[in-house]
């Protein structure tokens, strides 16, 4: 894997082909930090315009996929389509999809196989509600979703397991960089006891939540956030403070 440190934008349900086109001019002409990952989550009506106007060094990625290749799932999309497009990853498992659109864990994990069976990188979200946190569950509740993820993981050098805080998602509050490394340790050792030391040692996991060009050095600076996935922020001209965190 040529860069560790690994930043996604997720656009969400935003933008069109002018704003798209603008941000993508801001990107290719920034100066980024070459040893961090970028990938831009654009809704899936403008993948491929997305794709045709960013840098090849900058990566597109899917908002989520259907569990299959193709048939009667009407308003889905599969990864077959996505790769099509030239899009290489997807986010399955954001906490939107949870509690907006009523994704189980179960059928996250299934969404997981079939995308890493067809070649696509995974950036698998998990995270805890704020009614958790303030219950003591957190650790509970993410080990829960991280099994689910992980038990459909062969290759975990395409997955990239993103820690989202939901209480954090939007709201303008952040974990603190000392809660969001707590629970990235936590996950790693999760991962030591249930995975291998070796996949617990490589793969990146990432923080989201209200992360902004203000908040990213500090949090970018703990010892296991290895980058991030912004929301809000990816669609501003700050997002570039982001990808360059580690420089």
């Amino acid at each position: 894997m040529s860069a560790f440190f690994f930043v996604g934008g997720n656009w969400k349900m935003n933008g069109d082909k002018k704003s798209i086109e603008e941000l993508a001019n801001t990107l290719n002409n920034a100066k980024l930090n070459p040893d961090t990952e970028v990938v831009c989550g654009a809704p899936s009506i403008y993948l491929d315009y997305a794709r045709s106007k960013l840098n090849p060094n900058i990566d597109v990625a899917a908002q989520t996929c259907y569990k299959v290749a193709k048939g009667a799932f009407t308003g889905e999309i599969s990864p077959a389509m996505i790769k099509d497009c030239g899009v290489k990853w997807v986010i399955l498992g954001h906490s939107e999809r949870r509690h907006v659109f009523g994704e189980s864990d179960e059928l996250i994990g299934q969404k997981v196989a079939h995308a890493l069976e067809n070649g696509l990188g995974v950036i698998a979200c998990i995270g805890e509600k704020l009614d958790e946190r303030e219950a003591g569950i957190t650790e509970k509740v993410v080990f829960a979703q991280t099994k689910f993820i992980a038990d459909n993981v062969k290759d975990w050098g395409k997955v990239v397991l993103a820690y989202e805080p939901v209480w954090a998602i939007g709201t303008g509050k952040t974990a603190s960089p000392q809660q969001a490394q707590e629970v990235h340790d936590k996950l790693r050792q999760w991962m030591k006891a249930n995975v291998s030391e070796a996949v617990a040692n490589s793969v990146r996991i990432i923080y989201g939540g209200s992360v902004t060009g203000g908040t990213c050095k500090e949090l970018a600076s703990q010892k296991d956030v290895d980058g991030f996935l912004v929301g809000g922020a990816s669609l501003k001209p700050e997002f570039i403070d982001i990808i360059n965190a580690k420089a």
